[in-house]
């Protein structure tokens, strides 16, 4: 039976009220600091091409880290396992920007949404396109099918102006040779892509192939067959929200990737694709009304992988 998703997400929206002011929006950009906090929207879309939405579904945020999951949807899709020789696949169980565990590990970053394994994605994507960032916007956009999808440069600034830890990492990396361009352009490319801004409403739409088993379901454009799509929802359980992916999968029990700007993008396999926003973050790094949030939505909607 199809639970009222209407329903359930307006009673989602009553609950969360209390914890908007509870997070704190993320510093270390200036510009996402600017953000008011007191912030959430929530929509589905659903593989059969219903949609739902609550609160502040059509606001555009900055994706961030939600970012290096089309990178890497799109890297792997050229590329194929060539590039688990480059980036591993484990959680790191460290922060996303930690340069301990790549020093030890000789520069080959544990998994592709920690930092230094999305330079890696960069990279990779810098040398088969003349611009990396555009391709994952283009990207992007095709899944999305919204032409309006685009860079906040404001934004992407702000980030390289304070890029020094990415910076760090990067040169790391090249020292090992685990990555071929030069520093300056992944970097610039990297920040750019991370800037990439949507709304609830397109996120969920725009992560459906990979909940439709790698296959676009308004288009029936298969961008990774069933056995890779099954290999990066994997990822994304394992080490898609930081090092709190194994308290988030106890809690919310789908996978999913999430970014500083306070978006979280979570599947339903074989049903549906959810995102969540709300710029309040907890001390991982994740949205912590919309960790909440997607807690409550399996909980009510008695949907997970589990």
């Amino acid at each position: 039976m199809t639970p009222d998703y209407a329903a359930i997400l307006a009673t989602i929206h009553a609950e969360v009220q209390p914890l908007l002011s509870e997070g704190k929006v993320a510093s270390y950009i200036p510009q996402l600091s600017t953000v008011a906090v007191d912030q959430f929207g929530m929509a589905l879309y659903c593989l059969d091409g219903s949609t739902y939405e609550v609160g502040a579904a059509q606001q555009k945020f900055s994706l961030q880290s939600i970012t290096k999951l089309f990178a890497l949807a799109l890297a792997f899709s050229r590329e194929g396992d060539a590039i688990w020789a480059r980036v591993g696949r484990e959680p790191s169980g460290n922060p996303f920007n930690s340069l301990v565990q790549l020093e030890y590990e000789r520069g080959k970053p544990r998994n592709p949404f920690i930092n230094a394994g999305a330079l890696v994605m960069t990279d990779i994507l810098s040398t088969r396109f003349v611009q990396s960032d555009v391709a994952v916007l283009q990207f992007a956009r095709s899944i999305a099918a919204e032409a309006g999808i685009d860079f906040d440069l404001t934004v992407a600034q702000s980030e390289r102006e304070t890029a020094h830890r990415n910076y760090a990492i990067a040169h790391l990396m090249k020292d090992f040779g685990n990555l071929h361009n030069p520093v300056s352009t992944v970097i610039d490319s990297y920040c750019r892509q991370c800037s990439i801004s949507m709304t609830c409403a397109e996120l969920a739409k725009a992560g459906s192939f990979l909940a439709q088993h790698g296959t676009v379901p308004w288009s029936g454009l298969q961008i990774l067959d069933r056995s890779s799509a099954k290999r990066l929802n994997a990822l994304m359980l394992t080490c898609g929200t930081y090092d709190a992916a194994g308290d988030f999968a106890y809690r919310v029990g789908l996978p999913a990737k999430s970014g500083v700007g306070g978006g979280i993008l979570a599947l339903v396999p074989g049903e549906l694709a959810v995102a969540v926003w709300s710029p309040g973050l907890d001390a991982t790094g994740n949205s912590l009304a919309g960790t909440y949030a997607l807690e409550r939505f399996t909980t009510l909607t008695a949907r997970s992988i589990f």
